[in-house]
């Protein structure tokens, strides 16, 4: 069975650090696109990070410099590291495969930073 499951969600104080991971079972990420989202209560869900084949990386400007993506192929597990969290960055984080050209979704996590 396909899964993508985070982790490491919680609650921060503003300018604190938390690591986000996503575990995948029944795929391997390998050089499939990742790529990290967020929605926020009454918002739509936004594009947070994505990793692409060769190790190209984007952000949304808003997390420019505090944020970083990135993948262990040997565990199978990708990563957003998110430094200097503000309370703007408060939603539900979740991580995205684009795997053979289907999306696949993780549960979602929550971070709540507190001013």
């Amino acid at each position: 069975q396909v899964q993508l499951v985070e982790s490491g969600g919680g609650l921060v104080q503003a300018g604190g650090s938390l690591r986000l991971s996503c575990v995948a079972t029944g795929i391997t990420f390998g050089i499939n696109p990742i790529a990290w989202y967020r929605q926020a209560p009454g918002k739509q869900r936004e594009l947070v990070a994505t990793r692409r084949a060769g190790g190209v990386t984007n952000y949304t400007d808003s997390v420019k410099g505090r944020f970083t993506i990135s993948r262990d192929f040997t565990q199978n597990i990708m990563y957003l590291q998110m430094n200097s969290l503000k309370s703007e960055d408060t939603a539900v984080y979740y991580c995205n495969v684009n795997f053979r050209g289907t999306q696949l979704w993780g549960q979602g996590t929550q971070v709540t930073v507190s001013s």
